[in-house]
């Protein structure tokens, strides 16, 4: 069983981009925006890129070993909508060519430890309020 609802593998797998957190050496956080792509194999989230094993980046996930990602959009039909992962994160010697065929294959892969969506699960929309809430939860 996967650790996300059908909805937000949905959500992952129609976009390509989302923005990578991550803590450098001196404690400050640093953002970027990253490819990505849903591996449902492992039901986790695999980053690559061109040069990413030569990056700040890559040097911060792994130092660290836990970064965030959040992959968002805000439709013309309605609010904003994200999924935010969290997670503990792995180098992996292959997997690039899976997110892009130009891409090198190293990679990194988080593995979900906490997962929070909004507006990604229409079964979720409070109807009484009119509002769509946070959905997080523990999964690791």
């Amino acid at each position: 069983m996967s650790k996300f609802t059908s909805e937000e593998i949905a959500y992952l797998r129609s976009l390509r981009i989302g923005r990578l957190a991550t803590t450098g050496s001196n404690g400050e956080l640093h953002v970027v925006p990253m490819v990505y792509r849903y591996n449902p194999d492992h039901d986790s989230i695999d980053i690559g890129g061109h040069n990413f094993t030569h990056s700040k980046k890559y040097r911060d996930a792994l130092r660290h070993g836990q970064v965030a990602i959040v992959i968002d959009d805000s439709p013309p039909s309605g609010g904003p909508r994200f999924v935010e992962v969290r997670g503990t994160v792995e180098a992996l010697p292959a997997g690039g060519q899976q997110i892009s065929p130009n891409f090198p294959p190293e990679i990194i892969r988080i593995t979900p430890t906490y997962i929070v969506s909004l507006g990604v699960d229409d079964a979720e929309v409070d109807s009484a309020r009119g509002k769509t809430p946070f959905h997080g939860r523990r999964v690791g």
